[in-house]
């Protein structure tokens, strides 16, 4: 059944949105596929403002300022600043390696909340051959020291892959013994740069066994954890659930535990030079702020309107009895078929209809 109008700006909860592709690294896994740049067409400043002004309008999202580097952007402050004086809750994702204490202080009175910092292997070797560059390990931690001395809450992002996965127990580790708020794990969605990780990607039967172990741990660990581009967590959690499992509780105002496959229906993506996507990996053009207002496309996107219809989902998606809690991932069924609307491919779960 298709959401209402009515209820689609109380939905819409969190944008990521790309303020610049330039970026100091060259990650192998990247879905920009993202270098030093410049790239032409990046919102100006004057533009940033104004579509903050049309977001603030609709909703009051997380807004996640991420690239590329987004402190590669010379009035990135400016815009936090700006987004927080209107109410917005606004985040960063960084790789780390350009921020030291100066620039720490300058996020915190700029507003921003959290910071994510991205740690793909357990020590500078394996991150540092995900990252493309010597000295990206020894950097990212450098930065988060001094977001710690700063007082800035920071929590780790890291990508699976079958190069990492028999490494994410000590990056969990690492990231409860560095002081993170919480860890997010991400399953690879072959796109951009990923495309030619495609060998790496995990498989199903892995995906499951992962998702299942990191479930178990989220249960009494001292850190937030979160699945992202991993849908089937959700079902899998309703199914612990079931089993009577209980969580350990976890506060904080970023630990919300919502549904899988957010993309269209209470997130989207907002490109470098104005194009909205369902989410980062699924770059369908569902519109450009530079030429629409945000909230005719959140509001109006044929392809929005397909995903927050849940009796328009193929395969065995649509027949499953955890489609509202877990979704599939809209991006790797596009990757795979073609049909953004297809199953999800690497879903072993068998639906009772």
């Amino acid at each position: 059944m298709e959401l209402s109008s009515k209820l689609l700006s109380k939905n819409l909860s969190m944008i990521a949105w790309e303020v610049t592709r330039s970026c100091n690294l060259n990650c192998i896994h990247c879905r920009a596929a993202a270098n030093s740049g410049p790239y032409a067409g990046e919102l100006s400043t004057e533009k940033c403002f104004q579509l903050i002004d049309e977001i603030a309008a609709e909703a009051k999202p997380v807004i996640i300022l991420t690239g590329g580097e987004p402190l590669l952007r010379p009035d990135i402050f400016d815009i936090a600043a700006y987004g927080t004086g209107k109410g917005l809750r606004m985040v960063m994702a960084t790789n780390g390696t350009l921020v030291d204490e100066s620039t720490a202080k300058k996020m915190i009175k700029s507003g921003i909340k959290r910071v994510s910092v991205s740690l793909d292997g357990k020590d500078a070797q394996n991150h540092d051959a995900f990252r493309g560059e010597i000295g990206a390990f020894t950097g990212a931690l450098n930065g988060i020291e001094a977001m710690k001395r700063a007082g800035l809450e920071f929590q780790i992002n890291t990508t699976v892959t079958t190069a990492n996965l028999k490494q994410i127990k000590e990056i969990l580790d690492l990231a409860i013994q560095l002081g993170a708020a919480a860890h997010h794990i991400f399953l690879l969605v072959p796109t951009g740069r990923g495309r030619n990780l495609a060998e790496q990607a995990i498989t199903a039967a892995d995906y499951e066994e992962t998702l299942m172990w990191f479930h178990k741990e989220s249960m009494n660990c001292s850190i937030q954890l979160k699945a992202t581009c991993a849908p089937h967590y959700f079902r899998i959690m309703h199914q612990q659930k079931d089993k009577g499992q209980k969580k350990k509780p976890v506060s904080g105002q970023f630990h919300e535990m919502t549904r899988g496959c957010l993309g269209g229906i209470s997130f989207c993506f907002i490109s470098h030079i104005g194009h909205v996507h369902p989410c980062g990996y699924l770059e369908l053009d569902c519109g450009n702020v530079q030429k629409q207002k945000f909230s005719r496309i959140w509001q109006s996107s044929e392809m929005f309107r397909n995903l927050r219809d849940l009796s328009k989902y193929g395969g065995k998606c649509g027949r499953c009895e955890f489609i509202k809690v877990c979704g599939g991932c809209r991006a790797r069924a596009y990757e795979a078929t073609g049909d953004y609307l297809a199953e999800e491919p690497l879903c072993l779960y068998r639906p009772r209809r």
